[in-house]
């Protein structure tokens, strides 16, 4: 028993010694890196670099095109939904026909259209789709 005693008493001094040196070495890297002038300036560099590419992402991300196909995108869908409150489906169907040719990606709203919309309604809208595609090529 006393030499397992001892062998864990010099692991765990071991243990120890190895945190200490890692912390040193981690102070000492710390140090050298943050006096070295050289540093500072690349990571500056660095900053602005980072900060000029998140500008740029702003910039892309507001488009005010795409915004006013938004505004009509959206506008043409809730004149939909109040004609579809109304009762009355040629008008439906013609503002949500104005929202698919609009719409990035006619197929995925096509998609939810057909889980959302009466079938009638949407039988019409597939009808009206070949009509839309003629008139505006």
């Amino acid at each position: 028993m006393p030499y397992v005693r001892t062998v864990l008493g010099l692991l765990s001094g071991l243990a120890a010694c190895g945190a200490v040196a890692f912390l040193g070495y981690c102070v000492y890297f710390d140090r050298k890196q943050r006096g070295d002038p050289a540093f500072k300036l690349r990571l500056r560099e660095k900053r602005r670099a980072q900060q000029q590419k998140a500008e740029g992402r702003g910039a892309q991300l507001w488009d005010p095109a795409k915004n006013e196909k938004l505004q009509l995108f959206l506008q043409e869908v809730r004149m939909g939904e109040l004609w579809l409150s109304r009762g009355e489906h040629r008008m439906e169907v013609e503002h949500l026909s104005n929202a698919l040719l609009v719409c990035g990606q006619p197929q995925e709203l096509l998609k939810v259209f057909k889980h959302t919309l009466p079938p009638k309604v949407f039988e019409m809208l597939l009808r009206k789709i070949p009509l839309i595609c003629q008139t505006h090529n």
